[in-house]
């Protein structure tokens, strides 16, 4: 029987996987910036990206880094942003946002994952449509669920889901409340362990067993590639 993989290994495996979430995080920070401006104060998705960096244990000064060359205080890349739509096996819709500094290469990576599982790439508002940008605040289980829920209706948001199968409490809201809503219920004494603007699907689609590989298989794919920031789709997956 062989031999599992080295401490170094798996240490060398983890760097890896942190410098790819670090490249993704610093590139959002960075378009951000360029878009709104330096101040997270009075620019919500640069305060959203900067969050984010620093749950993700990003130092500091590489956040600022990041913030600089956007701005032109330093020299950096600029980056575009690219979205794609299209289909997994058994008409699985998949939206992925890219931001990239090569679009040719976006392209042709994106486009080889969808083929190399079996999917096919759509046209622009081919499954776009299937999908909400909502803001999601989430409290893992063990939170009070009274409590949050009264918040959350102070606050002003949405709804408030419970997921009975890990018992996680979801506060819902608009993209354009999400701030205010986070900042009330922080005030409140409730940090999410989780908060962020995201895509959710209307409605998923079941997976048939004999399509469970294909699918995860492309959508792992295509969050593992370096240009990409997010993979949304309204897969079904059975539990495991």
């Amino acid at each position: 029987m062989g031999r599992g993989p080295s401490i170094a290994g798996r240490k060398n495996a983890q760097d890896a996987k942190r410098g790819q979430v670090f490249t993704k995080l610093v590139r959002e920070i960075s378009v951000a910036a360029r878009m709104g401006g330096g101040d997270p104060d009075g620019n919500p998705r640069l305060r959203s990206a900067i969050d984010k960096a620093l749950a993700a244990s990003m130092p500091k000064d590489n956040i600022d880094r990041a913030v600089k060359k956007a701005t032109g205080e330093l020299e950096g890349i600029t980056y575009e942003e690219l979205h794609f739509e299209g289909y997994a096996p058994g008409g699985v819709a998949v939206l992925v946002e890219c931001l990239t500094d090569n679009r040719q290469r976006t392209i042709s990576d994106v486009r080889h994952a969808f083929t190399k599982f079996g999917g096919n790439l759509g046209t622009d508002g081919s499954v776009a449509y299937l999908f909400n940008r909502i803001g999601v605040l989430s409290y893992e289980k063990g939170a009070d669920e009274g409590r949050v829920t009264d918040a959350a209706i102070e606050a002003g948001a949405d709804d408030v889901k419970l997921w009975p199968e890990d018992g996680q409490i979801d506060v819902i809201t608009t993209p354009e409340s999400f701030e205010a809503v986070r900042d009330a219920m922080e005030k409140a004494g409730l940090k999410p362990d989780h908060a962020e603007v995201t895509m959710r699907a209307g409605l998923d689609v079941p997976v048939a067993s004999d399509q469970v590989e294909a699918v995860q298989g492309l959508l792992a794919r295509l969050d593992e590639l370096d240009d990409v920031q997010n993979v949304y789709s309204n897969a079904d997956l059975p539990a495991a």
